[in-house]
């Protein structure tokens, strides 16, 4: 276009080489001019190729091409455009010396030319590689890796291939070719686009599927609009000698793939255009998803369609070409499905399941019945989570995301834990004997200890100290309790024979408070686990007030009991203060009135 605006010689012929080209066209790039006439021709790589183009003296290289890349995670060939290798620079260079003398001007400064690559990496490593399983497989090598290449196919394009032609049937499980898959052979076609003409043989369709194909694997047939119905009919009124040429080619493969499918009755309706698609490419019916040509695709993948393309409106499409990256691909051929044919079309690939998620803002369970069509959610209503499977450990780990220490522990519970926690950390050579139960352990393993016990259970709320007694039994069998009743128990006896609860909720030693006159006799220092580990004694005045803070009652004994002492007569002269507390006999009480 530009080009043709500046040059207003009309002895100057402005011609284009590519492969979408009519013959006529191409032998027309091709031909060397008349007498007396220039001509400039704007090729694509295919001009790079043996094709002669006669009295050609100057070549003009942009550095570029545009390649195909294979996408096995989405089954998209797309075009890539690239720096070319040094190999293809040369060979450019080399049209313009071809038939005479000539020369290449280079679109970039001479030192980038040892930049460049030195070759074009080889087609086997970024082509489908569907065609060439099919090929290995009716030589009886069910393995391609067990042959000796040149350069080997990649193992991930050559799985996804496996994959593609098991799904339709071309291979069995171990590789090797199906009767189906020979049919899929007999046909020039991709592998899809063969077993889709074979289907549609089944039900009576197969000359539109087989005249699907064509406008697909042909380019620009039947015209540049996106939608396939309207480049079908384009291509059926077409009397160009290319289009003549394909219809003839679709009418071959029609009638090889009736004689090879066994033939069902004609239904009543016509399968669609888009019904016949999904034949190809069940997994790539799409559902809109908002507005402006969004689009999600079964097999998980967005796409995006032209929004001022009449089919962005539609709520259904099955695609036939993509191009663009996988994060974003663009839909490029594509067909309206409506959505009481879907039913039909999908046939198996429609699942009905139970979806169960955890709501944090009510910390409970929310349930519903989806049915869906790969990663397509078709309709979804809401259930009672209560029925739902595997509901345990979902609140489970939804509980485990809030914090255990929004669950409803008992006194005891949280005591017990406490206690386990002190001999862990008190004993860190016997740590491993004890189980974890702090909170970021019972976090941690929330699926396995506390989902057994919630059977029936939807909400937080509903989660009962009777739950987590169970799941604590479990956690802390029998031997170990009574273990636990030895080396940390809950309560100590005091000599008066009064049983004192022992706090272990903090970090340190575990605290006794209790009043100074129960422990009157008292010879050695309150200890847990056979006296490896010292309390912490929060001695306390008969009115329970702090007296003294210790770790040795022994030696307070002998040191500072005389200053309390004396402050203690002063205050509570109706109490028993002796000399020698260590050889005095415990009281909780005050002296007996005489």
């Amino acid at each position: 276009e530009r080009l043709t605006e500046r040059i207003r010689d009309p002895t100057i012929d402005i011609v284009e080489l590519h492969g979408g080209l009519e013959g006529r066209d191409q032998r027309r790039a091709i031909a060397p001019p008349q007498a007396g006439r220039r001509k400039i021709v704007l090729a694509t790589a295919i001009a790079q190729t043996s094709i002669t183009i006669y009295g050609v003296r100057i070549v003009i290289d942009s550095g570029l091409e545009r390649v195909p890349r294979f996408e096995p995670d989405i089954g998209v060939t797309r075009l890539e455009t690239q720096r070319v290798s040094r190999a293809t620079a040369d060979q450019r260079r080399g049209r313009a010396g071809r038939t005479e003398p000539g020369v290449c001007y280079r679109l970039w400064d001479e030192p980038e030319t040892t930049g460049l690559r030195p070759f074009t990496e080889p087609e086997i490593r970024a082509a489908d590689l569907t065609g060439l399983l099919l090929d290995c497989a009716s030589w009886g090598v069910a393995d391609p890796a067990s042959l000796r290449w040149l350069d080997p196919p990649p193992a991930g394009a050559v799985a996804a291939a496996r994959a593609d032609l098991t799904a339709v049937g071309a291979l069995d499980a171990d590789g090797r070719l199906t009767p189906r898959g020979r049919a899929i052979r007999s046909l020039p076609l991709p592998p899809r686009l063969a077993a889709m003409i074979l289907d549609a043989a089944a039900i009576r369709a197969e000359e539109t599927a087989a005249e699907i194909a064509a406008v697909i694997v042909e380019r620009n047939l039947g015209g540049p609009s996106i939608d396939l119905a309207e480049r079908l009919r384009t291509f059926r009124r077409d009397r160009q000698p290319r289009a003549e040429s394909m219809a003839r080619l679709a009418k071959s493969w029609a009638s090889s793939a009736r004689a090879q499918s066994p033939r069902a009755a004609k239904p009543s309706t016509p399968p669609s255009i888009a019904a016949l698609l999904a034949l190809a490419w069940p997994d790539r019916i799409a559902k809109a998803r908002g507005s402006g040509g969004q689009f999600l695709l079964a097999n998980g993948r967005g796409a995006i369609l032209d929004p001022t393309s009449p089919l962005s409106r539609e709520p259904f499409l099955v695609v036939a070409e993509l191009t663009g990256i996988a994060a974003a691909a663009r839909i490029q051929l594509a067909a309206a499905l409506d959505e009481a044919e879907l039913a039909a079309v999908a046939g198996a690939r429609l699942a009905d399941r139970t979806e169960i998620v955890f709501d944090a803002a009510a910390a409970a369970l929310r349930a519903r019945n989806v049915r869906s069509l790969g990663a397509i959610i078709l309709n979804s209503e809401p259930r009672p989570a209560i029925d739902a499977p595997d509901a345990g450990p979902i609140l489970a780990r939804g509980i485990a995301g809030l914090g255990i220490h929004r669950l409803s522990w008992s006194k005891a519970q949280a005591q017990l834990r406490d206690r386990v926690g002190f001999l862990r950390t008190a004993d860190p050579s016997r740590a491993a004997d004890w189980p974890d139960l702090s909170d970021a352990a019972l976090a941690a393993t929330a699926q396995s200890w506390l989902a057994p016990f919630l059977d029936g259970v939807t909400r937080l709320a509903d989660v009962t100290p009777d739950h987590l007694g169970q799941a604590l039994d479990v956690l802390l069998p029998w031997a170990l309790t009574q273990r636990l009743e030895v080396d940390a128990p809950t309560h100590f006896e005091a000599p008066t024979g009064d049983r004192h609860a022992i706090d272990y909720e903090g970090e340190g030693a575990p605290i006794l408070a209790i009043r100074v006159q129960e422990l009157y006799g008292l010879k050695a220092h309150p200890a847990l686990a056979n006296g490896r580990l010292p309390l912490t004694l929060h001695l306390l005045s008969p009115a329970h007030r702090p007296v003294q803070i210790t770790r040795d009652l022994p030696g307070f004994w002998a040191g500072s009991w005389r200053d309390v002492k004396s402050d203690m007569k002063g205050r509570y002269p109706k109490h028993v203060w002796p000399d020698d507390p260590a050889n005095a006999t415990p009281t909780a009480r005050a002296k007996p009135r005489k």
